[in-house]
């Protein structure tokens, strides 16, 4: 809960240019530079000489480059542009994390991994971890193993402009919300008690058409992506801006690798400490003028 406020508040500025075929962080990419500012990257000290007993590790090692899960289509937090460049907080994290391993930035090969795929990828070793907007949550724990949370965000409801019934999740009932397959929010509004007709669908750039085109009545995901569309198209959308969940974003990776979790959570901690967190921070979602909130350490270890 320590940056959720900072959260809200900085997805201000989220205004997604993709097209609509390119949000929900599926494979391509989203489009053009995200406005609102440049985003800025970091540099970060590589670590030299890193031994771990973790199989993980060891592979990237061998191979000579780390594979990093993320978005493509969230402004600020994971995005490509029609460059083929990543920026973002998540690849700012993402970053970190590799120096400390022992890998440059040169020497980490990005994948975009669709929402629904997420613990495939990472049980399957398709990549060695993931920074995404990716929800700590037991269910997932189960199947993954996870370092932070690094962020937290809360599920919330996009609707029409001129919407006037539905106020929060407790006004659903019977209202037609998407989402997309696998996500949290999506799994919180099926629930019995709010009563609401649910929609899945592939990608959240779908769900909006459809909300736009008077198919559905909301659509729900974290607030830090709704309120990217909602700056896209400020004459038609909005967001309702009553959180109904807690989204504790964390790294994702091999479940049964202990000891790279732990590495991942010692340079999270790290990198919070020394300011790097904070840099990362003012040069993407900061740029929503909001003020820095540095999350809690010592993080939990899972």
């Amino acid at each position: 809960m320590s940056i959720r406020k900072t959260a809200a508040a900085a997805t201000v500025i989220l205004a997604l240019t993709a097209t609509a075929t390119a949000c929900g962080g599926d494979s391509g990419t989203a489009g053009d530079k995200p406005k609102g500012g440049d985003v800025k990257s970091g540099t970060y000290t590589v670590a030299k000489d890193v031994k771990l007993d973790s199989q993980t590790l060891k592979k990237a090692q061998k191979r000579g480059k780390l594979i990093i899960g993320a978005k493509a289509d969230q402004p600020f937090l994971g995005f490509v542009d029609t460059e083929g460049k990543r920026s973002g907080f998540d690849i700012e994290i993402a970053k970190m994390i590799a120096a400390d391993l022992g890998f440059s930035e040169k020497q980490i090969e990005f994948k975009t991994v669709d929402t629904n795929v997420r613990e495939t990828s990472i049980s399957k070793g398709q990549v060695d971890y993931y920074v995404g907007t990716y929800t700590i949550n037991d269910e997932r724990k189960k199947q993954v193993g996870f370092a932070g949370p690094y962020y937290q965000a809360g599920a919330d409801l996009l609707v029409r402009k001129d919407e006037k019934g539905i106020t929060g999740p407790d006004s659903v009932k019977g209202k037609k919300v998407c989402s997309i397959v696998g996500s949290t929010p999506l799994q919180e509004i099926k629930k019995s008690k709010y009563g609401a007709k649910t929609t899945e669908l592939g990608k959240y750039s779908l769900c909006v058409k459809q909300l736009l085109d008077g198919q559905v009545d909301a659509v729900t995901t974290d607030d830090a992506i709704l309120k990217g569309y909602a700056a896209q198209r400020p004459s038609k959308l909005k967001v309702v801006g009553k959180p109904f969940t807690e989204e504790p974003y964390g790294v994702g990776m091999d479940k049964g690798d202990k000891v790279l979790r732990d590495a991942i959570t010692d340079a999270l901690e790290k990198h919070i400490k020394n300011g790097d967190y904070k840099k990362a921070y003012e040069g993407t979602l900061g740029k929503s003028g909001s003020s820095y909130v540095a999350p809690k350490t010592p993080l939990p270890r899972y």
